[in-house]
């Protein structure tokens, strides 16, 4: 009896000197394995990019230094937007073939219950979460610019707008027309069109050239302004001018990168120049919270591969665990995508269309989880 009392009294102390070990062994072989995972990935869609640019070769100076260099500048928006599912198929990975080599078994018999395993899953997917952040925030944003302004000076062609005439944007009590958003926020053919307090038509400026000097301020070059009043009109010429406005070369960079892969400063300075302005949010509102959000799928990702270590132990191979963590993957992505469509339809509340497909597949992990206990 003191014998046995003597075990259960020590087996706490076992336990705490085994986890820091097991995280550590965990850490490397799910780290390695989604490493390779993403590797793969990247060359694939690497490859895709490449063949796509290949058309565009021989427009203006754009050659194949130039496609190879969009391609590598891309890399990074892959990257992001497949942390999830490398996450996925590396943690499923890795811990099947530690179920296939019985070594999973060995850990639950020294004790290690599926709690244990769920908090060091989250400590190690912590850091997952950070670099999926990092590349959101930061290498995403300017990388998928960088890839724009290079293609746009390699052709020699300006941002493509949404209407013929040319981009329109409000700006309080000015609708702003810009005929061509050059790769620098150099803008080129700006008209204003100014309207008084009682939204009659005050004055039509006509600039050239406008480049932005800071603090809210552009410098107009060449520019041809008309100002009514009740009885006349008159025309004022001017070699240039400043002109302040809520634009900012940040705001038309929106223009360059599709709000999926904006940063989520850059979405809520958008968001919030558009609310100014009485138009329209609920697409921008909706990839805020997606970037606040999509980081943290990859704990939910880790949640729902670890269902799968149980279940290899009783049927199945690697293989066919690898292959169904692709088909969930491609699911989660599509549900992403689909939510957003049905946010914007339906007019739900963008938290919502942001955090939903996290928390069905967040609780399809709890209840395969409960299953596989229950078996």
């Amino acid at each position: 009896m003191v014998a046995y009392a003597g075990r259960d009294a020590i087996a706490p102390l076992i336990e705490k000197m085994q986890i820091p070990t097991l995280r550590r062994y965990l850490a490397r072989e799910i780290y390695g394995a989604i490493f390779f995972v993403s590797a793969a990935f990247l060359a694939l869609f690497a490859f895709f990019d490449l063949i796509n640019e290949l058309g565009s070769i021989g427009r203006g100076n754009y050659r194949l230094q130039h496609a190879m260099g969009f391609v590598l500048l891309s890399l990074p928006s892959h990257v992001y937007e497949l942390a999830p599912i490398a996450v996925l198929i590396g943690t499923l990975y890795a811990l099947s073939r530690l179920a296939a080599n019985s070594e999973y078994t060995v850990m639950r018999g020294s004790g290690l219950s599926p709690g244990n395993v769920v908090l060091l899953l989250g400590r190690i997917g912590i850091v997952l979460v950070l670099i999926t952040f990092f590349f959101g925030e930061l290498i995403t944003p300017a990388a998928e610019r960088a890839a724009h302004e290079m293609k746009l000076r390699a052709t020699s062609s300006g941002l493509a707008q949404e209407f013929r005439s040319g981009l329109w944007v409000k700006d309080e009590l000015r609708f702003v027309n810009v005929r061509e958003v050059l790769p620098d926020a150099t803008l080129s053919g700006v008209r204003i069109y100014e309207f008084d307090s009682e939204h009659r038509l005050a004055s039509i400026s006509y600039a050239g050239r406008g480049s932005y000097i800071g603090t809210n301020m552009w410098k107009l070059t060449d520019i041809v302004q008309t100002r009514f009043t009740d009885t006349d009109a008159s025309i004022n010429r001017l070699a240039e001018t400043q002109w302040p406005s809520v634009l900012t070369p940040d705001i038309l960079s929106v223009l360059f990168v599709v709000p999926e892969r904006m940063s989520a400063w850059n979405l809520f300075q958008y968001t919030r120049h558009l609310a100014d302005n009485q138009q329209k949010t609920e697409r921008f509102e909706i990839a805020f919270w997606k970037k606040i959000v999509y980081p943290f799928a990859v704990l939910v990702m880790m949640a729902l591969a670890l269902p799968f270590a149980y279940l290899h132990i009783r049927a199945g191979g690697v293989g066919v665990k690898v292959f169904t963590g692709i088909m969930i993957g491609v699911f989660f992505h599509m549900l992403n995508s689909l939510f957003m469509h049905l946010g914007l339809l339906q007019n739900w509340t963008p938290l919502y269309s942001a955090i939903l497909p996290s928390l069905i597949f967040l609780a399809s992990a709890a209840l395969m989880m409960w299953w596989v206990e229950r078996r």
